[in-house]
Order: structure tokens, then C-alpha cells, then sequence
């Protein structure tokens, strides 16, 4: 028999303490090489469309849910504790460039569904190793803190309700469908973020179940900032307000070059910290060229160095990449979440945090 939701997140919380989570890898580069056409992905539903819909891997939830579904069993299968679904541009602002607004909550509903499948088989099958199902919440292609037009900085192509809308929907969509925790992830916007965290937090004054909440930054460059200006610390306490599960950062940087971003935010966070970096940096032609092995001993080190909670594998990484680093974490002691300080206030005896 399925656990229930509830039982699930205990399980999940009773995993993190005793073991390296594993997530899962990147979905874009295995759906690359399904080398889909326009028909692929339309479906017989979206056959008449009057949008361009190749490139739209989100899409593949509603048109090849076969394909959806074996990505999420084979992470499974190499040693993913995590799996998030297909989800990361299923907002009605990011699938605005289809023109499939209509079809969000749709996508989102079945994409949880889905994940949720495997992942009940796997637990059956294997009852001493759970897996998760993690509902995808990306950045969307709009930024509440920047102007698109060098010309007006003032100018913003979206709103915060707009923003916070289309989160919304994606989140009660996702839980609906049976995701174990929701992954706001690739924040380059921490503006966007805060409007995705207040959708998801929003749903429990709903009456919806509360979830575990894990946040991924994006470090866009060489400078340690997100592409709103933010360090990792900053970016830390700018969210630690919602009590997140888990916060890390992924994408954009490969293995050794976010080290000492994620050593920042191991100092500064009291919760998990997670790390899932791209396969080292694209080549001249968009390729990723970091091996499997490279990638499992960079995180083997991080492991071994007490900086992380969760990893896996963001652009370029594959179901190898996966395996060798779920091998290299294996037995290894995961990061101890340090205790604030806490003093008194000097108006009574209540307790309360100092910010770092």
C-alpha cells in the first residue's frame, strides 16, 4: 500500500538525517536525445495549434507521458532519492510563448501525477530507500527586479500579482497532483522568489497541506551574485523567512566553480543545504563536456568536506552523472545544520535570533 502524504514528508525529513539526498539530473539533455519532432510534440491534443511547440519539453507531460515517465524511472533506477517533475516553464507566463495558457494547470496536475507513479513503485519495490517526487517551480522568463529595456529602467514587463498569480496556480496544480515538497528553483530574482514562496504559503491559509519548501539560487557568473545582485548570504537572508527545507543553488556554474558559493551558504544556513551544478561550463558549440566521474569526485569532495545536504546534477548531466555521484556520497556523513545564535531581549526573557 502507497504511503500517504504526511507519511511521505516524515520519511522524508527521517532520509535527510541519516544519508546525502540524491536528486535527480538535467531533463532538457535526455529529451534532446529523443531528437522529437513538431508532431512529438503536439499530440493528437495539440495537433491544430496555432503555435510553434518543438522545444517545449514541458508539454511532453500531456503528449509523450511515456517519455516523461521513464526520465523519472531511470534517475530512480541510479540511485535518486528526489525526482522533480516536468514542470519548470508550466506557468501561464512562461507557456504565454506557446500560447498554452489554457493547458497549465493541466500540465502541472499530471506532471505531479506522473512522478508520483514511479515514485510509489520504487518505494514499493525498495521500502528501505523512499523516493520523493519534487513539484519544479522555475524562474519564469520575466524579472520583477529588472527592466528588459536598457532605455527605462523603470520599466517591468510583469507585475508581483501577475508573478504571484501564475505561481500560485503552478503550486496548487502541483499539489494536487501529489508532490512530497515544492523546489523554487534557478532564482536569479529573488523578487520572483518571494512572490513563489508567498503562493505556496498562501495555499495552507487555503487549506491545502502544508509542504517542505526548498529553494535553489543560481549564481549567474564568476562575480558570487545572483543576477539581481545578491551574494549567497544575502540571498540566504533575504528567504530564510520561509523556513525552507533546503536551500542551495544549481545551474549556470559548473562543480569547481561553485564551490565556494556553497561553502558560503553551508557557513550562513541554518537548514539543508543542496547543490546541483551543471556538468562543468558549455563549450564553444552549448556542449557539456565534464565526464560523469569529474563531476561525482568534485561532490564526493564537498561531501567529505561537511558542506552539503542534497545534491545532483543541474545542465549537461545525465543518468551517469547521477550514478557516480550518488556512489561517491554513498556512506558519507551528511553536513550537520549548525544552531543559530539566540540571546535575550533585554525587554523580557523572549528568545530571538541574530541575523549573521
Amino acid at each position: 500500500m502507497a504511503l500517504t502524504r504526511s507519511e511521505r514528508i516524515a520519511a522524508l525529513h527521517k532520509a535527510a538525517k541519516e544519508r546525502i539526498l540524491v536528486l535527480d539530473g538535467s531533463w532538457g539533455v535526455m529529451i534532446q536525445r529523443e531528437n522529437l519532432t513538431e508532431e512529438d510534440f503536439r499530440g493528437e491534443r495539440f495537433a491544430n495549434h496555432n503555435h510553434p511547440q518543438k522545444g517545449n519539453n514541458d508539454l511532453l507531460i500531456l503528449t509523450r507521458p511515456d517519455i516523461v515517465a521513464g526520465l523519472h524511472d531511470v534517475y530512480y533506477s541510479v540511485g535518486a532519492d528526489i525526482s522533480e517533475t516536468n514542470t519548470f516553464s508550466a506557468t501561464t507566463i512562461a507557456q504565454g510563448d506557446y500560447g498554452l495558457e489554457d493547458a497549465v494547470y493541466d500540465l502541472n496536475y499530471e506532471g505531479a501525477r506522473l512522478g508520483r507513479e514511479v515514485a510509489d513503485r520504487w518505494t514499493e519495490k525498495e521500502p528501505h530507500k523512499p523516493r520523493f517526487v519534487a513539484g519544479a517551480i522555475g524562474p519564469t522568463n520575466r524579472t520583477l527586479s529588472l527592466s528588459p529595456d536598457v532605455n527605462d529602467p523603470g520599466f517591468r514587463a510583469v507585475s508581483y500579482d501577475e508573478v504571484y498569480e501564475a505561481y500560485k496556480q503552478q503550486a496548487k496544480a502541483l499539489h494536487d497532483g501529489g508532490v512530497d515538497l515544492f523546489l523554487i528553483e534557478t532564482v536569479f530574482d529573488t523578487l520572483n522568489c518571494k512572490a513563489a514562496i508567498k503562493a505556496v504559503k498562501d495555499l495552507e491559509d487555503e487549506g491545502y497541506e502544508p509542504l517542505p519548501i526548498w529553494i535553489s539560487g543560481t549564481i549567474t557568473d564568476r562575480s558570487g551574485r545572483t543576477l539581481s545582485g545578491q551574494t549567497a548570504e544575502a540571498f540566504w537572508n533575504s528567504i530564510r523567512h520561509a523556513k525552507p527545507f533546503a536551500v542551495g543553488f544549481n545551474c549556470a556554474l559548473g562543480a569547481e566553480l561553485m564551490r565556494p558559493h556553497i561553502a558560503e551558504l553551508s557557513r550562513v544556513a541554518d537548514t539543508l543545504v543542496s547543490a546541483y551544478p551543471n556538468a562543468g561550463l558549455p563549450n564553444a558549440m552549448g556542449q557539456y563536456d565534464e565526464q560523469p566521474h569529474e563531476t561525482g569526485h568534485f561532490i564526493e569532495e564537498w561531501a567529505k568536506s561537511g558542506l552539503v545536504n542534497i545534491v545532483g546534477g543541474c545542465c549537461g548531466t545525465t543518468p551517469e552523472h547521477i550514478k557516480h555521484i550518488a556512489d561517491e556520497v554513498s556512506g558519507v556523513t551528511p553536513r550537520a545544520i549548525p544552531e543559530r545564535p539566540v540571546a535575550l531581549r533585554l525587554s523580557g526573557l523572549e528568545p530571538f535570533e541574530l541575523v549573521a
